[in-house]
C-alpha cells in the first residue's frame, strides 16, 4: 500500500473550512501591505522647448525621493540620457509640501488659470495618491496659491537635481568645468533658487574627497554642503 509523504498528510488532515480561510487571509494580508504604503506626491513637467524636456519628482511622506528625467547628458553635447536619482528630502521640506497638498484639496479639481494668453512654461502635473485617494491636476499656469508654490518647491528642487547630474559627470569626464558649474550653483543657492541641497551631497563629497580636483573648486562644493546642512537643520 502506498503511504502519502508526511507533509501531504499533514495537508490532508487540514480541515476544509481552513483551506478556504487561508486564500481570503492572504488577500487580507496583501491588502493591508498596500495600505501601509505611505503617501506619496508626484510633480511631472513636460517641455519641449527646455533641458531636461521632462522630468518627475517623486517624493513619498517618510521623505524618500525619486528624481527621473529625459536631458542631455551636459549642457554643451547633443547626446541624450535617461537619468534616474534617489535621495531624501529634509524633514521641514517633506512636512511643507504635503501641508501644501493638504490646501490644495490634494490637486482634486481643476487648478489651471485657464487663462490662454498665458505663455506655455511646459505643462505640469501634480499626482497625490494614499490609502484613501488618488488625484492629479494638469495645468500650465495655477492662480491657487498653494499650488503655485509647491510648484515653485518642485522646479527649484530639479534645478538642484540637474546641478548634481552635471557635476557628475564633469567630475567624471571634465574636472575642469566644475569650478564654474559650482560657481553658478553657488550663486543661484544663494539667491534662493534652489533647495534641498543636501540631496545632491553625495556628489559634493566625492569632488571634496578628490585630492585631484582643484583647492578652490573642493572649497565650494564644502561651502555647498554647509548651507545644506545649515538649510535642512532649519
Amino acid at each position: 500500500m502506498l503511504v502519502a509523504p508526511r507533509s501531504q498528510t499533514k495537508l490532508l488532515r487540514r480541515p476544509p473550512q481552513l483551506l478556504a480561510v487561508l486564500p481570503a487571509f492572504a488577500l487580507l494580508l496583501s491588502a493591508a501591505a498596500r495600505a501601509a504604503e505611505p503617501a506619496n506626491i508626484t510633480f511631472t513637467l513636460v517641455f519641449p522647448a527646455s533641458d531636461p524636456d521632462r522630468y518627475s519628482i517623486s517624493v513619498t511622506a517618510d521623505g524618500h525621493g525619486k528624481y527621473e528625467c529625459s536631458a542631455k547628458i551636459a549642457p554643451e553635447s547633443d547626446d541624450r540620457e535617461n537619468y534616474q536619482a534617489e535621495f531624501e528630502l529634509s524633514p521641514a521640506g517633506r512636512a511643507h509640501i504635503f501641508d501644501l497638498a493638504a490646501q490644495a484639496h490634494f490637486f482634486a479639481g481643476k487648478v489651471d488659470s485657464g487663462n490662454r494668453k498665458l505663455a506655455f512654461t511646459g505643462s505640469k502635473t501634480l499626482t497625490y495618491k494614499d490609502d484613501q485617494r488618488s488625484t492629479a491636476a494638469t495645468y500650465n499656469f495655477s492662480t491657487v496659491p498653494p499650488v503655485q508654490e509647491i510648484t515653485a518647491f518642485f522646479q527649484n528642487l530639479s534645478a538642484t537635481l540637474e546641478y548634481g547630474r552635471h557635476l557628475a559627470y564633469f567630475h567624471r569626464y571634465q574636472k575642469l568645468a566644475l569650478d564654474e558649474e559650482l560657481k553658478r550653483m553657488e550663486d543661484q543657492a544663494r539667491s534662493h533658487e534652489l533647495n534641498e541641497l543636501q540631496a545632491v551631497q553625495p556628489v559634493l563629497q566625492q569632488i571634496l574627497d578628490d585630492a585631484s580636483v582643484l583647492n578652490v573648486v573642493r572649497a565650494r562644493a564644502e561651502r555647498l554642503m554647509e548651507m545644506g546642512k545649515a538649510a535642512a537643520a532649519r
